[in-house]
């Protein structure tokens, strides 16, 4: 497996279409811990946000030709401290909560709702508007596991959550 994969999209702009969709398919097609190389006429900015609402952190560089290339590298290589380092092998998660607008008390109490609808084993993601550290103490204490860190765009905290066996 090529740690990088790129994809040049001068071409599909000089024919006058639009790349989004053709980015994304190879945003799909990448395995666990690869790269997305993306080579363009101009600096993508409303491509950073799209990319870090999926995981993923951008570096740019400057091309000889004027044009630039943007390595979209995904973020969860850097989790949050505490989080279970096996959480790559986790199934996807089977419940995705949005509780950015709830208070910690609000979040915390839907987090363990949803921790108790599901069968050991599976997974919640929640975003929510800051770290829960209390919380995430409690559920490791319950012998539940997470995987954390700061959304890319900062617009909160996201959460992975596996209920225990």
């Amino acid at each position: 497996m090529e740690p990088i994969v790129t994809l040049d999209v001068r071409p599909i702009l000089a024919r006058g279409a639009e790349p989004l969709a053709e980015i994304l398919a190879a945003v799909d097609a990448l395995s666990r811990g690869q790269t997305l190389r993306l080579i363009a006429p101009f600096r993508p900015v409303p491509l950073f946000r799209v990319m870090a609402r999926r995981g993923y952190d951008h570096h740019e560089t400057r091309l000889p030709d004027k044009g630039w290339q943007i390595d979209f590298a995904p973020a969860a290589h850097r989790l949050g401290q505490g989080s279970a380092l096996d959480a790559f092998g986790w199934p996807e998660p089977t419940a995705l909560l949005d509780l950015t607008a709830q208070s910690s008390d609000e979040a915390a109490e839907r987090l363990r709702q949803a921790l108790g609808r599901i069968p050991p084993g599976d997974v919640v993601f929640a975003l929510l508007a800051a770290e829960p550290a209390d919380l995430l103490a409690e559920l490791g204490a319950q012998g539940h596991k997470w995987a954390g860190n700061p959304a890319a765009d900062g617009s909160g905290f996201r959460l992975l959550l596996r209920r225990a066996d």
